[in-house]
This record gives C-alpha cells, structure tokens and sequence, in this order.
C-alpha cells in the first residue's frame, strides 16, 4: 500500500485505558446482572458455604439486608432459591402459601417494589426428601405429567406471594405451558417466565447442591437434562419453549457453553440470560485464594466473554460485588 494511504494501526486503538473503554464493543453494565440467593428455613444466623467462599444461606433477615445492598448497587435483578426445614416426596413446601420462598418473595416485594426485578427458581429438587426435580413413580422414575401439575400450582404461589418472573429449571417436557396457562388462569398473566431451556446434566453444579441441599439421593438427573455432547436439541428446546410461552430462555451453565449461548442469540428475538454456576464461581474462589490467577481481573474477564457471547442477562453470585465496581 502505498504511504498515501498508511496501514491501519490497530494497536492505536489499545493504547490508553479511556481508548479501550471508548472503543470497547462489549459493555458490562449492573442492570445486566442478577443475583442468586439461598433463603433457609429454621437458622437463626446466615450459614457460610464452605464450598462458595462470600455466599451464604441465608435467614429472612440477611436476605432482605443483602438484597437490599444488591439493589443500591443497581444490580437489576434477584433470584431465590429456598430449602425448607421438611421435605417430602412431592415437596410440598414449594407452594405452601407459608414456605420460605413464598414468605422471602412477600417480604423482598414489600421492600424493594418495583426498583429491581424479583425472580424465583420454579423447581422441585430444594423441596423434595430424594432430590429430584419431579414426582417419582413407583419405579423410581421422574413422573413427567404429574410433576407439571406441581410446578403450575407452584408457579401461581410465587406469583401470588409476589414473584416478577418465575424461572422454571426442572428441564419437564411441557413445563412452560402448563406454567403460563396456569399463571393466566389464576389472573397472572403479568407475571413473566424465564424458561431454563438449555440446562445441562453438568458436572459444575456442585457446590450449588451443597447451598441448596438437593443433591438427589440416588441416581442423577442426566435423563432429564441436557447431554453436553449436544448442541442442536438446545434450540430445539428454546424454539418450543418459545412456542409454549416463554419471554425470556437461559443457557445453564455459561463458561463452557459459550458457543450455545452465541447460537441461541442468533435463533431469537426474546432476551438470552446465561448463569454462570457454582463450580465455575468455586474454581476462580479456590484459584484465587492459592494466588494462582488474578481474582478482579477473571471475574471481569468471564463476565465480559458472557455477555459477549450474546447474552442480555448474567446470573452471577459476584453480581453485587461486580455491580459495584462497574
């Protein structure tokens, strides 16, 4: 080329940190975060996570503390899960008007009103004494239809304690469906779902089992999640879950399904939340404690490749943390 017109000089572009942040093409904002949180019937005191060092269980009043602290850091939304002081087989206390998460949503609604958006995990695993996410059948085998009939009745609790969205996770054929006829039926119908699409049968959910003590008791959960070998029945997933009434789709986990992330951007027009899990939160705490990798620097650094992989919203336990130093 000739020197009246000069190569392009990309490194022009990377020389100070305010170019690079004017130039950046992918932006991590708070709004774009939400925080999962753990509410515990019967403790007096937040319990500590041996294996998620800075996330606890939380008692109703830490929660509300902390969700307030996610709320002035501009994080733009929570998630709850909750862990009953009983279970039973069909779980009852996940749509028990008095369970810990109808009584966490009543009183998180009560406080923040509409200045964040209050989710909760729609599921059965927290709530059942062998862990599945379904009814069993005498077989032992997780009953597809009647375990639908619970998360209707579920999703309306949460609804009515006052829930934003609810987040169906236990991968049902027909799950959102029968969710968002429910919902309508009950006069809902405001309430959104975001449907966990693409979850897989993960080996990084681990210390999320000790947080939420659903660990199923025999068996795994790989007959109804997702094999990580696949990639095409993901937008199979997300496309009839769409079809059934879903606003919003989730990848689960997100750091090593980057790429489905990227294809189910490119599929839909609904907004794509990807969570970035437990183990993948453990291994950068562990790493970090031993000095091994520079702990700010790969936080941000995973939360960036998230959102640049095509997802609108991150669910993430730094989310108050990271809201904070945006």
């Amino acid at each position: 080329m000739s020197a009246e017109f000069p190569i392009a000089r990309p490194r022009r572009l990377r020389r100070t940190t305010a170019i690079r942040r004017l130039v950046a093409e992918t932006r991590l904002s708070p709004a774009d975060l939400v925080l999962p949180m753990f509410v515990k019937e019967g403790i007096s005191e937040a319990q500590p996570l041996v294996s998620m060092p800075g996330v606890v269980q939380h008692t109703p009043d830490t929660l509300r503390k902390a969700a307030h602290e996610a709320v002035e850091a501009g994080v733009g939304g929570l998630i709850l899960f909750g862990i009953p002081a009983v279970k039973d087989g069909r779980g009852s206390a996940a749509d028990d008007p008095a369970g810990i998460v109808q009584k966490a949503l009543r009183d998180l609604s009560a406080d923040l009103g509409d200045s964040t958006v209050i989710m909760s995990d729609l599921c059965l695993d927290e709530y059942t004494d062998h862990g599945h996410c379904g009814l069993l059948t005498s077989a032992g085998e997780v009953d597809n239809d009647a375990t639908l009939e619970r998360y209707a009745s579920i999703a309306v609790a949460q609804a009515a304690a006052g829930a934003d969205v609810v987040a169906p996770s236990g991968m049902m054929d027909g799950q959102v469906r029968a969710i968002r006829t429910a919902l309508d039926r009950a006069g809902y119908s405001g309430v959104a779902i975001l449907a966990y699409s693409v979850k897989y049968a993960s080996a990084f959910y681990g210390p999320f089992r000790e947080a939420a003590e659903c660990a199923p008791q025999f068996g795994d959960r790989s007959a109804y999640q997702q094999d990580p070998a696949n990639a095409d029945e993901s937008i199979r997933e997300v496309l009839h879950d769409l079809d059934e009434g879903a606003d919003m789709v989730m990848v689960k986990p997100a750091g090593s399904y980057l790429d489905i992330v990227r294809r189910v951007r490119d599929t839909v027009d609904v907004p794509v939340a990807a969570y970035q899990v437990s183990g993948e939160y453990a291994m950068v705490e562990a790493a970090a404690a031993q000095g091994w990798v520079d702990r700010d620097r790969v936080i941000l650094e995973s939360l960036t490749s998230i959102r640049r992989a095509g997802a609108d919203i991150v669910l993430t336990y730094w989310a108050t943390e990271v809201a904070r130093g945006l």
